[in-house]
């Protein structure tokens, strides 16, 4: 049955109103969340605020390296440190390695650019954070709904978003409903405050509907892998953080690593790719493994056992591929816009302070009997804050790697280290792009295929193994949450021009081409899916969409 045919049998749906309505229980949702109860509390005022979370807790579907500038979270907790927030490893060295195959050469400090400077930050699991922020929310009296997925936008007669609408619960693989079908609930709100994460699937429609991303360049995107090893006592260095750039990936694809000795013993490291890859046979993933197996990295991991997995696009496109952040009846905050500062490798800071400076101006409107109209004060205020500045110095950094890996280098080291030390924080210069990430790839013809080694099981490791690690269920008797436009296009398409390459760049063995000769086609074993959404990102006829499973469903991430 299709939606339409369901809510006029089994409707109407259940409703129930707030002030704001915040979707997501991430730093930025909950921050947006905090700050409006915060700000109702000072001036002896209600505001009535409910969060939606897809995961099975907030938390569970939060992945990044991570490491924390605690900037913003001071402004919104100037006490967290006695809160007990779980930011417990400082930053204690950096290190900025270019890789060769087999070689490393150590960036010497006096000469690492101020992005790469992490003096007073701290390495976090921001699952750990981000349960934290949730708990300081529900004490301020927030509702937050874990395990109800947003699913659709609900809109008024003028146009403007009025709140959103759950999923149906208890359909059928075929779609239909079985005995245990619920129909979603509407959450209506005077504003509506969207913080999904990158490549948000409701983000992705109101920007359409709205054309928000008018005159801005595409936003740019990069798949990171993570996991999370238990180190050898004689091998951990709390509060190293490693960095590197180069081998194994090309000097013309864009990506680097990650390598952050926190608390307890733990290793976290990662992998990043950007999805404006050319060569169709690369697989992130897989480049992933073969770093580990690079002298300077295997060093620390060997001898440790691999606890955890995961994998999540994240926005890189920055400054200059913001959409607009308004529209009627509501607000994106966070990695939602794409606010991640890719040169610092953070942005859950960014993500706290928009979601703060969104809650300011939501509550504001209120105060003043609006609703329903567009929050023009938060835009200006972003634009008058300390993370403009911030952005604005690396608005080129992602622009730079497209014209190779040298130059890049070059380019980042006289805009963040060279100008700001003559004063200069905004470069007088500005690039842009206009290509999306799926447009980037090219035809399996002009490349040749990369043979990738086999895994041992003890430093390297296949995807089925992996996301074991990351605990990702699905109730495998739903309706498929990655559907396609057009069911030819894998094989007719995809396969025949640009080898399958969704069997690659997904880092969790959810696709895969079965059968042989005219009986090929694509498997979706979408019950691996960990929610990264490069699927949606880089298909490159834009075929595969991604949309909400039922609530709860995903990966559970424990110390990521």
């Amino acid at each position: 049955m299709t939606p339409e045919e369901l809510l006029s049998k089994y409707g109407p749906r259940e409703s129930m109103e707030y002030d704001v309505v915040v979707v997501g229980a991430g730093p930025a949702g909950l921050a947006t969340a905090i700050r409006l109860k915060q700000l109702a509390a000072q001036a002896g005022r209600d505001v009535s605020v409910c969060v939606l979370e897809k995961g099975s807790e907030p938390g569970a579907h939060i992945l990044s390296g991570a490491i924390m500038d605690p900037r913003a979270l001071a402004e919104l907790f100037p006490d967290w440190e006695s809160r007990g927030a779980p930011l417990k490893q400082p930053v204690t060295r950096d290190e900025f390695l270019f890789l060769d195959e087999g070689k490393a050469k150590a960036t010497p400090g006096f000469f690492l650019p101020d992005c790469f400077r992490n003096h007073g930050n701290y390495i976090v699991s921001l699952g750990a954070v981000t349960r934290w922020l949730a708990q300081q929310a529900e004490a301020l009296g927030v509702e937050i709904f874990p395990g109800f997925a947003a699913a659709e936008v609900l809109y008024d007669d003028a146009g403007a978003v009025r709140g959103v609408a759950t999923g149906n619960m208890g359909l059928g693989k075929d779609g239909e409903p079985t005995p245990e079908f619920q129909l979603g609930m509407e959450l209506l709100a005077k504003y509506t405050i969207f913080a999904e994460g990158a490549r948000g699937h409701l983000g992705r429609q109101l920007i359409a509907k709205y054309r928000l991303d008018e005159g801005r360049d595409p936003q740019s995107y990069g798949i990171g892998i993570k996991e999370l090893w238990q180190a050898d006592p004689g091998r951990h260095q709390p509060g190293l953080v490693v960095h590197t750039a180069g081998w194994p990936l090309d000097a013309n694809t864009y990506g680097g690593s990650f390598l952050y000795h926190a608390e307890d013993g733990k290793i976290a490291v990662g992998f990043v790719v950007g999805l404006d890859y050319a060569n169709p046979y690369l697989s992130p993933f897989e480049e992933f493994q073969r770093w580990k197996t690079h002298p300077a990295i295997r060093r620390h991991l060997e001898g440790g056992k691999r606890i955890g997995y995961g994998a999540r696009a994240i926005t890189a496109g920055g400054l200059l591929s913001l959409p607009k952040l308004v529209f009627p009846g509501g607000a994106m905050v966070g990695c939602e816009a794409g606010f991640l500062n890719a040169s610092r490798i953070k942005g859950s800071h960014a993500a706290i302070k928009t979601g703060m400076l969104a809650a300011e101006a939501a509550f504001a409107a209120i105060g003043a009997g609006r609703a329903r109209d567009e929050l023009v004060e938060y835009p200006q205020a972003f634009e008058s804050s300390w993370l403009h500045a911030e952005l604005r110095q690396s608005k080129n950094f992602k622009q730079w790697f497209k014209k190779g890996r040298g130059l890049a280098t070059l380019m980042t080291g006289i805009e963040q280290w060279l100008l700001p030390r003559l004063g200069i924080r905004n470069p007088p210069w500005t690039l842009h792009r206009d290509r999306p990430d799926h447009a980037c790839l090219e035809p399996a013809s002009r490349h040749q295929r990369i043979a990738y080694p086999k895994p041992d099981g003890v430093l390297t490791f296949d995807r089925l193994s992996s996301v074991f690690l990351s605990s990702t269920i699905h109730d495998e008797d739903q309706p498929s949450h990655l559907t396609l436009k057009d069911a030819s296009v894998p094989v007719e398409v995809n396969l025949k021009q640009y080898a399958g390459p969704e069997a690659r760049y997904c880092p969790a063995a959810v696709y895969e081409f079965v059968g042989e000769g005219e009986d090929v086609r694509l498997q979706i074993n979408f019950a691996n899916c960990v929610h990264c959404k490069t699927c949606d990102i880089k298909d490159p006829t834009q075929n595969i969409v991604w949309v909400a499973p039922q609530g709860g469903g995903g990966p559970n991430y424990a110390g990521m």
